[in-house]
């Protein structure tokens, strides 16, 4: 870490100027410096040859990285694709140095400063609230919020491509970022333990309208509608309550074990999910679990009523 650096007067840093030159940095920019603990320099407006080896740089790097337009598939591609030039780049000398700009690299980190065992968070925060229907407003946007969490106060984190909603010293959600305007970002999870009370609501909940599920579970809930009505419609609920704390694909693959062994419950997929996470064989034979109560089921037979029409039943 560099004991000072020079910056522009962004506005993201400088929030205002005073006539005598001292500046009012913004909040943002005041936690980044004491994080760090650099000493901050500005150059003066409009005398660009305050920082021209900026300047100069930042013309070399258009004229040599970006020119003609690089074509990628992602930013992460393309700042792979930038670094590799750069990293190319120190093996050359620039003006009149005899070393190297790698070696004149190497000789600059000596002398840098240990950076902070904690990253700094490049973000803007700002408090908020739980809508009754589970939002939190972030710049003109809704994002999701776990019911549980309803009418609390909370942090919100707005990266770059995402935004956190911190609760007390828990992060309860994360969804991407968007740019537009009166946008809503649901994640399905948030709403199932609501869905659970209220199954009826599973196929009209506007979080779960773009829900795609893999097949085993779209199946599962076909099979334990057609078994056991709106119950099955309950149990779908509660197995699809298990992504909350386990990867969607393994609870996928545990209804599908459950499908091919004829298992089709709740509880069969969470003891399936549950051998999977522990690495060893699910155990669905009662016969390996002596202390519950044997279940012994006959035919009925219309003669055992007749006990209670003839007034015999004692």
């Amino acid at each position: 870490m560099p004991i000072s650096i020079l910056y522009d007067n962004l506005k993201i840093a400088v929030a205002r100027i005073f006539g005598d030159g001292k500046r009012q940095c913004t909040r943002a920019f005041t936690e980044l410096v004491s994080h760090y603990l650099f000493q901050e320099r500005f150059g003066r407006p409009g005398k660009g040859n305050d920082k021209g080896k900026v300047e100069a740089l930042v013309k070399y790097s258009r004229a040599n990285f970006l020119t003609p337009v690089p074509h990628a598939a992602s930013f992460d591609a393309l700042n792979a694709a930038l670094e590799e030039r750069c990293c190319a780049r120190q093996a050359e000398r620039a003006g009149r140095h005899e070393q190297t700009i790698g070696e004149r690299l190497i000789a600059d980190q000596a002398v840098l400063r240990a950076l902070p065992e904690l990253p700094f968070e490049p973000c803007d925060k700002r408090p908020a609230k739980v809508s009754s229907t589970a939002l939190v407003r972030y710049r003109m946007n809704d994002y999701s919020a776990p019911t549980a969490y309803g009418f609390r106060d909370v942090l919100v984190k707005g990266f770059v491509d995402e935004v956190a909603i911190i609760c007390g010293a828990s992060e309860i959600a994360r969804h991407p970022r968007v740019y537009g305007r009166g946008q809503f970002v649901f994640d399905p999870k948030h709403y199932l333990a609501l869905l659970e009370q209220k199954p009826g609501a599973l196929d009209q909940a506007a979080p779960l309208q773009n829900w795609t599920l893999p097949e085993p579970l779209q199946h599962l809930r076909r099979l334990l509608e057609a078994r056991m009505g709106n119950r099955g419609k309950r149990e779908f609920i509660q197995a699809l309550r298990l992504i909350e704390v386990f990867p969607e694909t393994l609870v996928a693959a545990a209804a599908l074990d459950a499908i091919r062994l004829g298992a089709i419950s709740f509880d069969a997929v969470k003891q399936l999910v549950i051998a999977k996470v522990e690495h060893r064989p699910a155990n669905l034979d009662l016969g390996h679990y002596p202390y519950l109560p044997a279940a012994n089921v006959k035919t009925t037979s219309a003669a055992d009523y007749m006990v209670l029409v003839s007034g015999r039943a004692a």
